[in-house]
């Protein structure tokens, strides 16, 4: 592989180490993305991204293919699209810029032909009639219709900041109508068993809560932490 010193400053293109397995993925999918935000310390997801697929019941999940570009810059996108594999989904950080599309209508296509899983962009995209007709997810902080330049630099498969997120090439992306949240890969196996239970929880408390059978001392116990005499 070629070392970072040889690339033009502000330009490279990595390679990811690992991706989570079929199996691993699978399993993320099914559980809401508030859950694993609970279990993550609930200060984790990003801030300020809308769906833009027009379907609520997608939901994306799949490794990580980061990129970092210049704001309204795309020509790394597209480097990004031609590396992607089946199911991944790219994730840009474009600097929270909504002055100039960063995907739009074209780049969509090329991604439906590589069966991209989605796209999570901090910045702009425009097109918004295609991206409605669904059959990928894309999340966006806005969108514009001022087209990008494709200049430069820009990076693929490196650590990046994403609307609040710290995302590293591989690791697990998983966004439904609530929001995007970013699983480290090396915290999959161990969280996966956590928000599992997590999930069977909050189903016992929704059907107590439906039958009239929610339990006071649940929070009666934090009040009188509080010293409040209840």
């Amino acid at each position: 592989m070629t070392s970072r010193t040889e690339w033009p400053a502000g330009y490279f293109i990595g390679q990811r180490d690992q991706v989570p397995d079929p199996a691993t993925i699978e399993a993320f999918r099914r559980l809401p993305v508030p859950n694993i935000g609970d279990c993550m310390g609930r200060s984790i997801g990003a801030i300020g991204l809308q769906p833009y697929h027009g379907d609520n019941g997608v939901v994306l999940c799949g490794p990580a293919l980061t990129v970092k570009v210049r704001p309204g810059d795309n020509l790394m996108i597209h480097k990004a699209i031609e590396m992607a594999q089946p199911g991944d989904v790219i994730v840009v950080d474009g600097s929270g810029d909504l002055t100039q599309a960063l995907i739009g209508g074209l780049m969509r296509t090329s991604a439906l032909t590589k069966k991209i899983a989605g796209f999570v962009i901090d910045g702009a995209i425009r097109d918004l009639n295609e991206w409605t007709e669904g059959g990928i997810a894309v999340y966006a902080r806005g969108n514009t219709l001022r087209g990008p330049s494709k200049d430069g630099p820009g990076q693929v498969n490196v650590p990046i900041s994403c609307a609040g997120l710290l995302v590293n090439p591989g690791d697990l992306i998983v966004a439904d109508v609530d929001g995007v949240i970013a699983i480290p890969y090396a915290e999959l196996q161990d969280l996966l068993p956590k928000v599992q239970k997590h999930a069977q929880r909050e189903e016992q408390i929704r059907v107590n809560n439906a039958s009239g059978t929610t339990d006071p001392e649940r929070f009666n116990s934090l009040l009188r932490a509080k010293g409040c005499p209840v």
